[in-house]
């Protein structure tokens, strides 16, 4: 799905960002993980998946990009769509995909290179060579990851002289160099310090009104406080998907209501 904006009078297409599975399984060899998922996520906002160890939320996200086809013998049903488009039919570039759906991972990870060199990485090995164009894509990127002004007389050093907090938004800025439609994180925040978590939270919010973001947390307070709307799951299963506050205080199932108030998970 594509829309038109206008900027400067001039109609420009933009890409919506907008996901919807419809009664998606997935299943590691015989186990099935999850079943008969069926969740719209709402373009430019803030999903936070929800739910005990094991229950789904991180397979789901991961299914969003095609990232759980790397483990052998996997397999799904159903129907998982990005603008419109079923990411799963026949044909469907994967590598193009990940381009168009980032992904940031529990555990920090930059590579052992330059900080400048991590948030290139992606569009050099897409054919980006032009050293302005690269040095822009650099600055730009790290801007919208909040890092510019911490690395901007560090881009040459090794990203992994970083900090915690720093790698993991530098992760992030690596992710947006693709110019993503949708940013996929998995407890981005959970091995960060609650200096490091504040500004990972606010970098975020900052960002989704430029791309859809989904988040797997834990951490309920988290998923209250930055996301738009929440997504339960339990024993691979969609319980309930409705806006954070309405899940927060108003849960219409009991098992949605059970976890949130803390007597299971």
């Amino acid at each position: 799905m594509t829309a038109i904006a206008e900027v400067s009078g001039a109609a420009v297409a933009t890409k919506e960002g907008s996901i919807e599975s419809k009664d998606f399984s997935f299943f590691y060899g015989k186990k099935q993980a999850l079943s008969n998922v069926s969740l719209a996520i709402e373009p430019r906002s803030i999903t936070a998946l929800i739910g005990p160890s094991g229950c789904g939320k991180s397979t789901f996200l991961r299914s969003i990009n095609r990232l759980n086809e790397i483990i052998e013998g996997t397999r799904h049903e159903g129907t998982m769509l990005l603008d419109g488009e079923d990411i799963y039919r026949p044909g469907t570039d994967v590598v193009a995909l990940r381009q168009r759906i980032g992904m940031v991972f529990q555990r920090w990870n930059p590579f052992p290179k330059s900080v400048y060199d991590n948030v290139v990485y992606g569009p050099r090995i897409n054919g980006v060579d032009a050293r302005e164009e690269l040095d822009s894509i650099a600055e730009n990127s790290l801007r919208r990851a909040g890092l510019w002004e911490e690395v901007k007389d560090r881009l040459r050093q090794s990203a992994v002289a970083l900090s915690g907090g720093q790698q993991q938004r530098l992760c992030i800025a690596r992710a947006l160099a693709n110019q993503p439609e949708v940013l996929l994180l998995d407890e981005p925040a959970s091995a960060l310090d609650p200096a490091a978590t504040q500004k990972v939270e606010q970098l975020l919010h900052e960002l989704k009104s430029q791309i859809t973001i989904l988040i797997v947390t834990h951490n309920l307070q988290q998923a209250a406080r930055i996301s738009d709307r929440t997504a339960f799951f339990y024993l691979g299963r969609l319980v309930e998907a409705d806006m954070t506050e309405r899940i927060f205080t108003r849960p219409r199932e009991e098992q949605t209501e059970a976890y949130i108030t803390g007597r299971f998970g």
